[in-house]
């Protein structure tokens, strides 16, 4: 489908994730294996300081598979061999959909999903989810096989391919064209495909020289055709236009439905510790990590995921720091289109603060 982009003024998103835990236990299973895969099952106590199953809250965790599900894998790890603080149960989604389902029917507890999802969702349930955490910035790059892009400007009067049309990708880079005095109705063509695979297939067949894609697809196209290269990142692009206004180029976040966060303080307390914990192993201790995302079927290759864990930019941002780096995002947002968080910024209570 080829389609010239008409330049907005500012977007990105749409829908492309240790105290005790006693309290009422929240009942999680699994989805269906056509609509997910549960990674983990509850643990049994390794030793006597462990809280004893009958202790620990039941949390039903739902993410992504991506640099969300990667930010996981210790916690999933832990899990497995009875260390974790909590009876988690994951599952991996391959569509933000799957994940909808889910949080909003109560049958996950914490989800991982697009920045734009969160408030949207806080919207539409009137409050029933808060935000928790930001667990990803910018995994977006523009990859070329030649050498003829080297800025924003280059892409003038080319034919760049993508994938994630109305939804975070677009958005990504109408912002980015917009800023940058670029208008594809003059020159540049962007044709769109179905989805991140099918196009990441187009590439290493040739049949596309200039793509932008997400991680961990670039380094899997990287990878298989040497001739291809990173030509730019967009989160540079991104913060060279918004860096000292306070915006961050957020891609993912972590949300937890408020019945769950209110009955339920220490077992989530627990868990932001754990995930930070987790996150933190993933970017300092990368072969190993890479080895549980293969483990855990993110991504095939241990060694695909150990190239691309540096470009997913994995974090884990939660509080007072969260809000200030996230609200000005949403403010862009709901400036250039206020359907694209669900009609109405996100007020305080949307922010949630361990007690």
């Amino acid at each position: 489908m080829k389609k010239t982009i008409s330049i907005i003024t500012a977007v990105i998103l749409a829908a492309v994730l240790l105290a005790g835990c006693a309290g009422q236990p929240a009942v999680s299973e699994p989805a269906s294996p056509s609509a997910s895969a549960s990674v983990s099952a509850s643990a049994a106590p390794s030793e006597e300081s462990s809280p004893s199953p009958a202790q620990k809250t039941d949390v039903s965790v739902a993410s992504l598979i991506g640099p969300t599900g990667m930010g996981l894998v210790q916690l999933m790890d832990k899990q497995d061999k009875g260390e974790a603080a909590c009876n988690y149960t994951f599952t991996l989604s391959g569509t933000p959909d799957d994940i909808v389902a889910k949080i909003t029917s109560g049958e996950a507890d914490i989800a991982a999903v697009p920045v734009n999802l969160a408030p949207t969702l806080y919207n539409k349930t009137n409050g029933k989810v808060k935000l928790l955490s930001i667990n990803t910035l910018g995994v977006l790059y523009v990859v070329e096989r030649g050498d003829s892009v080297h800025s924003v400007a280059d892409l003038a009067g080319k034919t760049l391919y993508a994938s994630g049309q109305a939804a975070t990708p677009e958005y990504i880079l109408n912002f980015i064209l917009s800023n940058n005095g670029i208008d594809p109705a003059e020159g540049l063509t962007v044709e769109y495909k179905a989805d991140h695979s099918e196009l990441a297939s187009l590439v290493t067949a040739g049949k596309a020289d200039l793509a932008m894609l997400p991680e961990p697809f670039v380094t899997t196209v990287t990878q298989k055709d040497p001739s291809l290269r990173i030509a730019l990142d967009l989160t540079d692009e991104w913060d060279k236009i918004e860096g000292n206004n306070g915006s961050a180029l957020i891609m993912g976040v972590m949300i937890v439905r408020s019945d769950f966060a209110e009955k339920n303080p220490q077992a989530l307390a627990a868990f932001m510790d754990e995930y930070k914990a987790s996150t933190e192993f993933v970017n300092g201790n990368i072969p190993e990590a890479a080895a549980l995302i293969e483990k855990y079927g993110i991504m095939p290759s241990a060694a695909l995921a150990e190239k691309a864990i540096p470009n997913c930019n994995i974090v884990y941002i939660d509080g007072q720091q969260m809000k200030d780096q996230i609200a000005p995002f949403y403010q862009i947002l709901f400036d250039s289109n206020p359907k694209s968080i669900g009609g109405t910024l996100p007020d305080d209570a949307f922010y949630y603060a361990k007690p």
